[in-house]
């Protein structure tokens, strides 16, 4: 892109203007000694070419819509239509989180994101002694068909798009979602969504897993499998960097850490037969929106870049659909804080402003009052005004990739393409994401950047506003959301009377084919499928699924 020759005279030139600025310095000193990105990437005083030296337009760059997909992965982006607006919400039961739905769709969202509770998310039913005290708490609590019938009624399931945040039962819900669709009239055929489906960020950053690595990976690509046939609009999994930036990772570790799973799912497909450009273009990502803001569009743009060249190098793709990383963004939850919630609408204005100049696909806003307790209306509508303001109001979805070309920002999305190109080199040599799981290697690595960023924080040298500076005496908050104790015992009832009135002969027989299906090697899908519209309950169908596979147990990181 740039003459050698006129690169090696702006150095020079360069070098002379910092010569001048350093000798300045000691009548008028800089805040500080050392800039660095939140990943540690030193940060110059200024970028030319001359920090670019070697990108070429052609093979880093291109046109947005073409590889590597650095600058976008549709050829007009926001000029044809916006990110999809997915505000996440579940609490209590489903009667409160259907109203919730209802109430945001009448807001303007787009698409629909569904928070499970605790116990659902680790395959258990709210009458389960370990689901005591978490019942609808962090999400809502699903334990049959029936209470996904709840969730979705008045909800045309051929006409939203909706994103299902689970995990180690990720089979379960989906066949629940299916057998909903059912009901309405709706073929699977016609499904729009994403399950997360992420079982290995998991064992490192977030811990609601049931099963061991393999046979977990064996039931995502068994819904690889059978989705690729009877969903094929379906989005199978959704690999997740967010979970593992809320845990403490740099940028840098969340592309790598990321895209190293990522890898182990395509490899665990092609193990069962599948080919990666069947199954290659249902993949999605989920990435964090966190507080540095030029790191995290860099950080985008060198995910994109970085996986298409992987689908292409390492797989041998040749589907344009399977070199492209599309993905949904979540502003930083880690991020907000209780004190002075206020000062969270302008973080999280910030942070989905990076996602959109980073080209994200859909985006979720969190509300500010979420360091204290679930959102209430007031909050939410504020987060997706936030959303809309940015689409709307701000001009930035008029051009594609605006950023593109910034000395800066393109320094910035090869340096952290590079630092984590050598993270997955590290990992290949482990023997992939899962081993280097199991060696406890990648939740080291995030252990000891959350230390440094904690650390940082606490000695001043990261100013967080109404923490470490410009605190203020504030009063106790008031009109949080609170989820009523009683929601645990109500579905306790739901529960008793659809074991009363459901077909147990049926569902027995349902379960026993699924435990004969999982300890042989046929498609899971199909028996789970059957056991959910017999009402088998979720925590029936795990402890089936458990008695055959085991439970993980976490390793030590020591």
């Amino acid at each position: 892109m740039f003459d050698p020759e006129k690169i090696k005279d702006l150095k020079k030139q360069q070098s002379a203007w910092e010569e001048k600025i350093e000798s300045k310095l000691s009548k008028a000193p800089e805040r500080q000694k050392i800039f660095k990105t939140i990943s540690e990437i030193p940060i110059q005083r200024v970028y030319s070419p001359g920090d670019i030296p070697n990108l070429d337009y052609d093979r880093d760059l291109a046109f947005p819509g073409e590889f590597p997909f650095t600058r976008g992965v549709q050829p007009t982006m926001y000029r044809g239509r916006f990110w999809t607006m997915r505000q996440y919400a579940g609490f209590a039961d489903a009667e409160e989180s259907n109203r919730r739905y209802k109430y945001l769709l009448d807001q303007g969202q787009t698409g629909l994101s569904v928070a499970f509770d605790l116990p659902t998310q680790i395959g258990y039913d709210s009458d389960h002694p370990l689901a005591q005290g978490e019942v609808g708490k962090v999400g809502v609590a699903i334990d049959s068909l029936l209470d996904m019938e709840t969730l979705f009624d008045g909800i045309p399931l051929d006409k939203v798009s909706t994103s299902m945040t689970i995990n180690a039962p990720a089979a379960v819900l989906l066949a629940m979602y299916i057998g909903v669709a059912e009901k309405q009239g709706v073929s699977s055929k016609d499904l729009n969504g994403t399950i997360q489906n992420d079982i290995l960020k998991e064992y490192s950053s977030r811990g609601t897993y049931i099963f061991p690595p393999q046979p977990s990976l064996r039931i995502i690509t068994n819904i690889f499998g059978y989705c690729s046939k009877e969903v094929p609009k379906w989005n199978t999994i959704s690999i997740s960097g967010y979970h593992i930036r809320e845990a403490g990772s740099t940028a840098v570790q969340e592309v790598a850490f990321t895209l190293a799973n990522g890898l182990a799912y395509v490899e665990a497909a092609q193990k069962a037969g599948l080919d990666v450009d069947v199954i290659g273009p249902r993949l999605s990502f989920f990435f964090n929106a966190h507080l540095d803001f030029f790191e995290e569009i860099a950080k985008y743009r060198a995910a994109r870049r970085l996986w298409a060249r992987l689908m292409k190098e390492r797989f041998g793709s040749k589907d344009p659909r399977t070199m492209t990383l599309r993905f949904h963004t979540q502003t930083a939850g880690c991020s907000l804080t209780a004190q002075q919630p206020k000062n969270n609408i302008v973080r999280v204005a910030f942070q989905a402003l990076s996602a959109v100049l980073g080209g994200t696909q859909s985006l979720h806003t969190n509300s500010m009052d979420e360091a204290l307790a679930l959102p209430t209306e007031e909050a939410v509508q504020v987060a997706l005004r936030t959303q809309q303001l940015i689409a709307y109001e701000t001009g930035v979805t008029d051009t594609v990739d605006p950023l593109a070309g910034s000395f800066y920002i393109e320094h910035l999305t090869t340096t952290i393409e590079e630092k984590a190109m050598d993270y997955l080199r590290k990992i290949d040599e482990l023997g992939g994401a899962a081993a280097a799981i199991e060696k406890g290697f990648i939740q080291r690595e995030i252990q000891e950047s959350a230390f440094r960023y904690q650390k940082a924080i606490e000695a001043g040298d990261r100013v967080v506003v109404g923490i470490n500076k410009f605190q203020i005496k504030e009063p106790p908050p008031s009109g949080l959301l609170k989820v009523d104790p009683a929601i645990r015992e109500q579905q306790i009832q739901k529960i008793r009377k659809i074991k009363q009135t459901r077909d147990n002969t049926r569902v027995l027989s349902c379960l026993d084919s699924l435990k004969k299906t999982a300890e042989g090697s046929d498609n899971l899908m199909p028996p789970i499928l059957e056991a959910v519209r017999a009402y088998a309950t979720l925590g029936e169908i795990c402890d089936t699924l458990r008695s055959v596979f085991g439970e993980y147990t976490a390793v030590s990181t020591l």
